[in-house]
């Protein structure tokens, strides 16, 4: 017989039994649902209390002390979408495993047009940089009428302004000359000749959906003239829903934008239209007596219409025409003040017209051919006192293409080029026509060889008239070594057919320069590499992003100009070599509604000739790029930047001073529309304020490099409207 201590000892015992058998220790484990990789630091809470915990470094989070029942989980982590899962406890092995998707805004899936493959931007083993459309519109705030900005605020890239009055630019990527990169407008190569120094200022980024920027030799699909990299800007193609854009923008140096898009899909039938209307006073900051900003007017329009031909056929074809008039030089002239001090102008006058059409056709789900082609006529005149250069450039592409896409990728076509200038000369000098033409031939395969490694090998040769044959190869390669670890390697060849068009001609309006000749030029030849890593984490909530890429790039017997006594110019091949080699640094930080980016290039360019060398004008050694945003989505967007630039070589044989440019952008969103307003270089950072742009006299200046903003602080401020 038990006694009633023991029987007691019994109950507590068979209670603390069953106490224990009704408890529970969840396992909780978090993963991305594409790549399966853990994620640390996502948070688990029990929905309704403040019972939680993180994931550690393997993705797992352990809730001890749980009783049988019904809960219900929810799930965060940076970047992703939100989650909220319910289940009864016990579960098999007492845990769960929960994949979480990429928020869409943030890291949805980006699709790279610029190698014409079907996979996906973290996929592809050429490095490619993407500016989305939300990026596109932040740096549309500050400066909506063209795109100098926003190539500008990107590592490796550098728009240098070649004219002192009327702001003509040029874009350099890893210190090389504005020649050396291929500006394309959805895979087309509309923008070569002496368009060049005008293209950057001609483009309004309304329109654009995204931009693609591929630094290093690319040749194998848009031919060799891709040196230091190319820039495909990727406009927007109608939806089922009506896009309708407007932008409004006014600025504090007499500067005004207006611009409008509107796309839509009906049934077989898509429309796109895009207009703006871009415009300046002459604006002069301070006592300087040179325009910093010219008189401009511009306007700019472009239908497109696209059509389903059958199930598997397509056609785009599209025309666009851009007119514009720009007018610098001495302030007072072109405020009607007119005498004989006060006369040196400069008059920019320019129409382009092209028409495109693309034909794509598929006879299966893997295969595809494209026919694609575009016309264009620019026409262009500057006026100084005393000189007049007139010219007409047409431009024709055509290019026929197979495209297979599988699991390995092939793509293969051959195309056309020509390009025809023509000057009409004012004077006794001699005319510099030329027409180039280059007949091409390309493949190019990517494969994925194992799960950690895909490749990327293409060959081109390229038939160019009056210069003979070339052959281009090209190889990358994507290397998986972690999941949170990636590594990509690049390298290829190009070429540049010379023409009396470069940014050292450009400073001098093409005066006096005498023309190109197969019979005493030659091409520029080229070969480069690159490197990068990029590594991704979380650390204590916030994510980590970062970049680091090593390039190399040897142009030999680059085309320098020379100076002969008259003075006559005379464009020659350098019996040596341009290098340029460096580093690009760049790191991203994002913590809730916060983002930082840090980036820092450092570019080594040298000329090197018969023995001697030095370093190439018009490149900064270092520069930082520093920029801090707050977005609360759909509510508000806060953005400071800071950018750095060392002292710079200039072709005089002098350095130009170091310095520090600062900006803050504000924009206020609802549902339809939003007002903005941006405080650019609002330490009124100026070379007119710590150097001069010119030697002379007023009347008769020699404009020196232009390296530094001339325009000072100024600030501008709009309304979007979207529909």
């Amino acid at each position: 017989m038990l006694t009633m201590k023991q029987l007691f000892v019994l109950f507590l015992l068979s209670a603390i039994h069953s106490l224990c058998q009704g408890q529970h220790s969840l396992t909780v484990i978090i993963k991305d649902i594409r790549t399966h990789e853990p994620l640390p630091g996502a948070s688990v809470t029990i929905s309704g209390t403040s019972r939680g915990a993180s994931t550690d470094t393997t993705g797992r989070a352990v809730l001890p002390g749980m009783t049988a029942g019904k809960y219900s989980l929810q799930v965060g982590f940076t970047s992703y979408e939100q989650q909220t899962i319910t289940f009864n406890l016990p579960v098999p092995g007492d845990s769960v495993v929960i994949l979480l998707s990429p928020a869409e805004k943030e890291m949805g899936e980006v699709i790279v047009s610029s190698t014409r493959s079907s996979r996906s931007i973290r996929d592809l083993p050429t490095r490619v940089e993407v500016l989305n459309s939300e990026e596109l519109e932040e740096k549309g705030n500050m400066k909506p009428g063209d795109i100098r900005m926003m190539l500008n605020e990107s590592t490796g890239i550098q728009t240098q302004q070649v004219s002192a009055t009327s702001a003509n630019s040029s874009i350099r990527i890893q210190g090389l000359d504005g020649r050396y990169t291929q500006l394309l407008k959805d895979g087309f190569p509309l923008y070569g000749g002496f368009a060049g120094g005008l293209s950057l200022l001609q483009t309004p980024p309304l329109d654009l959906r995204q931009v693609e920027v591929i630094k290093g030799a690319s040749s194998t699909l848009y031919g060799g003239g891709a040196i230091a990299g190319l820039v495909n800007l990727i406009s927007r193609t109608p939806k089922l829903e009506k896009d309708l854009r407007f932008l409004a923008n006014g600025t504090s140096a007499g500067g005004w934008d207006l611009s409008g898009f509107y796309g839509q899909q009906f049934n077989k039938v898509g429309l796109t239209l895009f207009a703006a209307h871009n415009g300046n006073q002459p604006y002069a900051p301070g006592n300087t007596p040179f325009t910093a900003i010219p008189r401009t007017r511009r306007n700019f329009i472009e239908p497109k219409l696209f059509l389903e031909l059958g199930a598997r056929t397509k056609l785009i074809a599209g025309f666009s025409t851009t007119w514009e008039t720009r007018q610098g030089g001495d302030i007072q002239y072109l405020r009607g003040r007119k005498d004989s001090v006060h006369q040196y102008f400069e008059d920019n006058s320019s129409h382009r017209y092209s028409t495109q059409f693309t034909l794509d056709h598929r006879w299966t789900d893997k295969d595809q051919i494209t026919l694609k082609g575009s016309l264009s006529k620019f026409t262009r005149t500057i006026g100084i006192p005393g000189y007049v250069f007139d010219g007409r450039q047409w431009s024709f592409y055509s290019e026929l293409s197979y495209h297979h896409k599988g699991t390995t990728d092939w793509i293969a076509g051959l195309n056309f080029y020509s390009d025809d200038f023509k000057e009409f000369p004012r004077d006794s000098s001699l005319a510099r026509n030329y027409r180039q033409q280059t007949f091409g031939v390309f493949v190019q395969n990517t494969a994925s060889i194992t799960p950690w490694l895909q490749t990327e090998a293409g060959l081109r040769g390229d038939y160019v008239t009056d210069y003979g044959f070339v052959l281009l190869p090209r190889v990358s390669a994507l290397f998986k070594i972690a999941p949170r670890l990636t590594s990509r390697f690049g390298g290829g060849m190009g070429y540049k057919t010379p023409n009396i068009f470069t940014e050292e001609t450009e400073h001098i309006q093409f005066r006096s320069v005498l023309p190109v000749s197969s019979d005493s030029n030659r091409l520029e030849r080229s070969y480069g590499v690159n490197l990068d890593v990029n590594y991704r984490t979380t650390l204590g909530g916030i994510s980590v992003t970062i970049n680091q890429l090593f390039f190399f790039t040897r142009i030999n017997h680059p085309l320098l100009l020379d100076t002969l006594p008259g003075p006559v110019y005379k464009l020659t091949n350098n019996s040596g070599y341009m290098d340029s080699k460096g580093w690009e640094t760049n790191v991203k930080l994002a913590y809730k509604d916060l983002k930082l980016f840090l980036g820092y290039t450092f570019t080594d360019a040298h000329l090197k000739n018969n023995g001697t060398t030095r370093e190439n004008p018009m490149t900064a050694r270092h520069r930082l790029n520093n920029v801090l945003i707050y977005e609360k989505e759909d509510r508000w967007k806060l953005g400071l930047e800071a950018y750095y630039y060392s002292r710079q070589p200039l072709t005089d044989g002098s350095f130009g001073k170091p310095y520090w440019a600062f900006g803050f952008m504000a924009e206020k969103l609802w549902e339809h529309f939003s007002i903005f307003v941006n405080f650019e270089n609002f330490t009124d950072t100026r070379q007119t304020r710590f150097d001069t742009i010119y030697t002379g006299t007023v009347s008769k200046p020699s404009f020196r490099d232009i390296y530094a903003p001339l325009d000072g602080i100024v600030v501008n401020g709009g309304i979007k409207f979207r529909w």
